[in-house]
């Protein structure tokens, strides 16, 4: 009879080391929001109007929502080694309407410092808390494996079906049609001058955390050291192979067609310009791909850099409720300092629902790199302090919902 499947003794590290460099990577593009002069005009992967510097800043943060989801998912799977189903059954629905509720109020908060909250923001950890209900709920009606690996792979391959119906002539999005696949920041009003903002559509997210819950068994001592680098590393090469042939065929995968450009690199960065709301088939594929790569590249990898992303990818979630309030917090003393008062702030928040924030203000690319990292260097003492408590407070239970 086979042994039962463990945890590995030592902590395999290269988990928190990806999604460290994934929350490094995701404040550049949240320092972009609140600093670039161009951030709340124009998207920047418009290839009109973009430069590459631009397409390039906003293109790599496209990995980070992927790569925290899917780890989330085999971060969960590792819990599950250590708890019984209805242990982590109830605390994956515990969890995951904590961070519903949190994304509704801390970090609405931290977006648009509005203390009327006319803005309730359905983003990332409003994806990753619904995903960890549903999560929950399967593990309660202890659904195996390979029902859950089915699950994940056709939320994730098969969503985008959907793109099918919605690209006809005369379609009318709803709301219930929005927060299951369609939602790009389309606001819905709830109260009078209150909105919700659609930004994820969570079913293909609440897939790549069941993906994710499925291959924590790689990290088990079912699977040697080498032996793991080797799957990851075929899995890694296969879907990004899979994602040039599917997206060079224009056939399925994306709800935007590539196009040949006014030269080789625009026409380059029309192939690479994939749907993340919701995240389609190739923007998961050409993320997904490359972390695994990554993932199997840096289990071995010990030096100054892996340690300051450790520490980062061990207090994700304090790592990013404190990041947004310390860029927008800088944003507000950038607004005061190009002469703005507060009376500007608050009749700007009647059209705009972000304070601090003038659509068509800000500084170029260089200021935004640099208050980057500013941002990243001045929290990792903090986060530092966190993860070290964290570790030495193992009995404090409401650690493990930070």
């Amino acid at each position: 009879m086979p042994a039962p499947l463990t945890l590995n003794q030592k902590r395999i590290e290269s988990i928190d080391i990806i999604r460290g460099i994934a929350m490094v990577i995701m404040a550049l593009d949240h320092t972009r929001d609140y600093f670039h002069i161009g951030a709340n005009l124009d998207d920047p992967l418009n290839l009109a109007t973009t430069t590459p510097a631009l397409y390039f800043t906003r293109w790599i943060t496209h990995f980070c929502a992927p790569i925290f989801v899917f780890l989330s998912g085999t971060s969960i799977y590792l819990q599950s080694l250590r708890k019984t189903k209805k242990e982590l059954g109830i605390f994956l629905l515990k969890r995951g309407l904590w961070l519903i509720i949190a994304e509704w109020t801390i970090v609405a908060f931290a977006w648009t410092f509005n203390p009327f909250f006319n803005v309730i923001p359905f983003q990332v950890i409003w994806a990753i808390g619904i995903s960890m209900v549903i999560l929950g709920l399967i593990v309660l009606m202890k659904l195996n494996y390979k029902i859950i690996f089915i699950l994940g792979v056709v939320l994730v391959a098969g969503h985008n079906l959907l793109d099918i119906p919605e690209a006809a002539p005369g379609f009318t999005a709803n709301f219930w049609w929005d927060i299951f696949h369609h939602g790009f920041f389309t606001q819905y009003e709830f109260a009078p001058r209150h909105y919700a903002i659609l930004v994820y559509p969570f079913p293909a997210w609440t897939g790549v955390m069941l993906l994710g819950y499925c291959a924590g068994v790689l990290f088990t001592q079912k699977y040697s050291s080498e032996r793991r680098k080797k799957i990851l590393t075929r899995i890694g090469l296969g879907l990004i192979l899979f994602f040039v042939a599917l997206r060079f065929s224009n056939l399925y995968g994306d709800p935007r067609d590539w196009s040949t450009q006014k030269n080789s690199l625009y026409t380059f960065l029309s192939f690479m310009k994939v749907n993340k709301y919701p995240p389609s088939l190739l923007y998961l594929c050409i993320t997904i791909g490359p972390a695994l790569l990554l993932l199997a590249f840096m289990e071995k990898i010990k030096n100054r850099f892996t340690g300051w992303m450790v520490v980062y990818g061990r207090t994700a979630f304090f790592y990013y409720i404190i990041h947004l309030y310390l860029i927008h917090l800088v944003a507000a003393v950038c607004f005061f300092a190009r002469g703005h008062s507060m009376a500007d702030a608050m009749n700007s928040a009647n059209i705009y629902p972000f304070l601090f924030v003038a659509p068509g203000e800000g500084y170029g690319l260089l200021i935004v790199y640099l208050v980057w990292a500013a941002v990243i260097i001045s929290l990792y003492p903090l986060c530092k302090w966190y993860d070290k408590y964290k570790t030495n407070h193992k009995e404090k239970w409401w650690l493990s919902y930070l």
